[in-house]
């Protein structure tokens, strides 16, 4: 038995609550069972309760057993000195308060159905690789879609917070907050941190003097990711060296705190030399960034707007020291999918949130018409059922195993939940 059970029963009134009555065999008729409180303090704020005809408005805290009261000490936190019901799962002490008044106890096992306990443990015990691994294949349709819905807002609202910090730190800057967005997700997975290690090494306004011109954005972005470092007989290498040197001078450029740039196991197509090149040529054509990424809606429209390449010199090169065959080296539809789910639809949910607006449909039709992701915990959850193909539905899965699966937080989640109450 744990305590997230208990909670969860009370929450949700999962027991028998005619003919309740306490250890002492006083009746108890709840009114209202409270505020659940995830902070400290009692568990359950501003509950109503009629106890032996006596009406109480106060606390309420569980436990697995009564005298976990005095394992926690609550007999010398004023905090609990509210308490009007203590709640537990087997009564082995009584329990008082400060001032020596007994806090009435209510005894829950006897209350609760058998089939909810041992669905619960079945679950709870699993060694799967989710719990419901065995009974997600039944999971109602209706559910699993509501919830994943749910889930995709609630992985929004997680990458919301870390927006808000940017915005912080930009003064609400959210062109700059769009630059250092991108440029973290233009790394991928690898190089992620890197390339916001970078971003967070310049300082915006000079982004906006060198922009325009590609070879100024190339300088900047390699010289920052210690990329020139070497020494190499090639022109085009030994100018951007020399240009950077001279915008370190003038910017007064400080890149101690870039974390270094991997090629190891990488496909030359993501090397940083080439998303560094396209990132820079993204940013000569478009000024305004943010402004015209908030104008579109349309999964097309952000695929014309990313077709952009690399500089010259990356066609017939993936590396500054190797030649290769020429190629154009676009980006790619599954990689501009990447930009719309990790940064462009992040940053329209908490824009709108800034301007007190609500999800809208727009934001929902975009993750609905890009393709599910192809990963390990996507393809094990489609192995166990078949799911709508979308990036809503794969961006929602990632968040349940994540956030829910992992940590063993079945009765925070839906489908745990209807597994629990099913008869």
């Amino acid at each position: 038995m744990q305590e997230d059970f208990l909670h969860y029963i009370w929450k949700h009134k999962a027991f028998n609550a005619i003919d309740l009555k306490t250890t002492n065999g006083e009746v108890v008729i709840i009114s209202q069972l409270g505020q659940h409180n995830h902070s400290a303090g009692p568990d359950f704020f501003n509950a109503t309760l009629t106890i032996n005809n006596q009406l109480w408005a106060g606390n309420v805290e569980i436990h697995i057993k009564s005298s976990d009261w005095y394992v926690h000490n609550h007999q010398v936190d004023s905090a609990y000195d509210n308490v009007i019901l203590h709640v537990v799962w087997e009564h082995d002490t009584e329990v008082f308060r400060k001032d020596n008044t007994e806090i009435p106890t209510l005894e829950l096992k006897h209350y609760v159905n058998q089939d909810l306990q041992n669905n619960y443990q079945k679950l709870i015990q699993s060694k799967s690789w989710i719990n419901c691994e065995k009974d997600f294949s039944d999971v109602d349709d209706f559910l699993l879609n509501n919830w994943l819905e749910r889930l995709f807002i609630e992985r929004l609202e997680k990458k919301a917070k870390i927006i808000d910090s940017f915005l912080k730190s930009s003064n609400n800057n959210w062109e700059f907050v769009m630059f250092k967005m991108l440029l973290k997700n233009f790394g991928l997975k690898i190089n992620g941190e890197s390339f916001l290690s970078l971003a967070n090494s310049i300082d915006f306004s000079v982004v906006r003097k060198l922009q325009k011109d590609a070879f100024d954005m190339e300088a900047l972005l390699f010289g920052q990711s210690d990329l020139l470092k070497d020494d190499i007989e090639d022109s085009y290498f030994i100018n951007l060296k020399q240009h950077y040197g001279f915008l370190k001078q003038k910017f007064k450029l400080n890149n101690q705190g870039v974390l270094p740039m991997q090629f190891f196991r990488l496909r030359p197509p993501n090397f940083p030399t080439i998303r560094l090149s396209q990132f820079a040529n993204l940013y000569k054509i478009e000024h305004q960034l943010f402004s015209k990424i908030m104008s579109l809606n349309k999964r097309d429209e952000f695929y014309n707007l990313f077709k952009n390449g690399t500089s010259s010199f990356w066609m017939t090169h993936y590396t500054f020291s190797k030649t290769s065959k020429v190629s154009k080296k676009l980006l790619t539809k599954s990689f501009i999918d990447l930009l719309i789910i990790n940064t462009i639809i992040p940053l329209k949910f908490s824009y709108a949130k800034s301007l007190g607006k609500s999800i809208d449909e727009d934001l929902f039709n975009l993750i609905k018409e890009l393709k599910i992701e192809n990963n390990r915990v996507v393809s094990k959850f489609l192995d166990l059922k078949p799911i709508d193909k979308s990036a809503l539905s794969s961006q929602a899965l990632l968040q349940l195993k994540h956030h829910y699966c992992d940590v063993n937080k079945c009765l925070q989640c839906a489908i745990g939940n209807s597994l629990i109450v099913k008869k």
